[in-house]
């Protein structure tokens, strides 16, 4: 396999480490996106595979979507790529683990959110903040309902805000915190369990429980894309946002 710009793939003992590598805030491109996708795929593709780990290299475990993939002309392809990566991790047997070494925002948080298990450093942060640029985050406003109800992900989605790894924790989005210094251990544990466990019964526990939860996820996740691209992306508040931020000022809104 050719190596990755954007990423480590490393093969361990009957486990995968995918490392997101853009430091120091690995913002997902539309390459990035491709080469996740990619090692994603052929991590899912290994028998040999029990267990695949996302983590990061950098100050942060992704800070989101480059926002220059997010205008119009970019923005069908950006959809394209960023939500293949969803497709392929629910397509993923094997169990999927994410290592949140710091921020995991936008486009980050649903990486992590999205992932089957999640370990975060106690110093991590999370959230969701493409509202205050005049967009909202597809793949959230699909998952957080389901796993943390309706009342605190829209409180996510339409506030912006972020939350601590401990807050995350109490709502059920992240499986443990841990000091920042024992991430790789607390890392290093959970994949030598996974990994010594049988590995076609672990993809059978895991079909198993998401064969109640997620069977109708592939067609509301296309319905909200088609909010995001067909009728998000032709306001006037969703280009002014974008380009407030490219452009660092304050945006003014039209609200029409």
């Amino acid at each position: 396999m050719a190596p990755f710009e954007s990423l480590l793939y490393q093969q361990g003992d009957r486990y995968v480490r995918i490392t997101l590598n853009r430091p120091p805030l690995n913002i997902l491109n539309i390459q990035m996106m491709r080469e996740l996708s990619q090692a994603l795929a052929t991590a899912r593709d290994d028998p040999r595979v029990h267990a695949v780990a996302i983590g990061a290299q950098g100050k942060a475990f992704c800070a989101g979507v480059d926002i220059k993939d997010h205008i119009a002309e970019r923005v069908p392809e950006m959809i394209d790529a960023f939500h293949g990566i969803f497709h392929t991790l629910r397509e993923m047997p094997q169990p999927t683990l994410a290592l949140v070494n710091g921020m995991a925002l936008g486009g980050g948080f649903e990486l992590a959110l999205f992932c089957d298990l999640v370990i975060a450093a106690q110093e991590a942060t999370f959230g969701q903040p493409e509202i205050k640029v005049g967009v909202f985050p597809p793949l959230a406003a699909v998952m957080l309902p389901r796993l943390i109800g309706r009342k605190k992900a829209l409180e996510a989605v339409l506030l912006g805000e972020t939350m601590s790894a401990q807050e995350a924790a109490r709502l059920g989005l992240v499986n443990k915190a841990v000091p920042q210094d024992r991430l790789e251990e607390e890392a290093n544990l959970w994949l030598s369990k996974l990994s010594a466990l049988s590995g076609t019964v672990l993809r059978l526990a895991k079909k198993a429980t998401y064969a109640g939860i997620d069977t109708d996820f592939g067609p509301v996740l296309g319905q909200v894309e088609a909010i995001y691209l067909k009728e998000l992306m032709s306001t006037h508040d969703a280009q002014e946002g974008l380009n407030a931020f490219l452009g660092k000022r304050s945006p003014l809104w039209e609200d029409k």
